[in-house]
């Protein structure tokens, strides 16, 4: 049964290895390489959403790709932001931090 009141964020959105055919959603330039639950909450967590922890599972199998585990997140639906726009937030800030450890190196 679909969940209409929250978003859900999954690993492979922002996997700069997969084409949008096996799940991404966001522009090559702006994902990430092998993104993990906990970057995906910090970054959900800079861009001012609150990630239900109860809600976020890191053994699941996104069903594009059901071979591979996957992980999500679960975040409240907010009626003036779509679910693109809360993805394009979130991406920003999974680049920024995967820019500044790479700089860090």
């Amino acid at each position: 049964m679909k969940d209409y009141d929250h978003i859900i964020l999954w690993l492979d959105y922002f996997n700069k290895t997969l084409p949008r055919c096996k799940g991404r959603r966001i522009k090559s330039e702006r994902a990430v390489f092998d993104p993990t639950v906990a970057d995906l909450i910090d970054a959900a967590k800079e861009a001012g959403y609150e990630p239900l922890p109860q809600e976020t599972d890191e053994q699941v199998r996104y069903p594009r790709r059901s071979f591979v585990r996957s992980g999500y997140i679960v975040l409240p639906k907010s009626a003036e932001q779509k679910k693109s726009t809360v993805l394009e937030c979130v991406a920003e800030k999974m680049w920024q931090k995967s820019k500044q450890r790479i700089r860090e190196r």
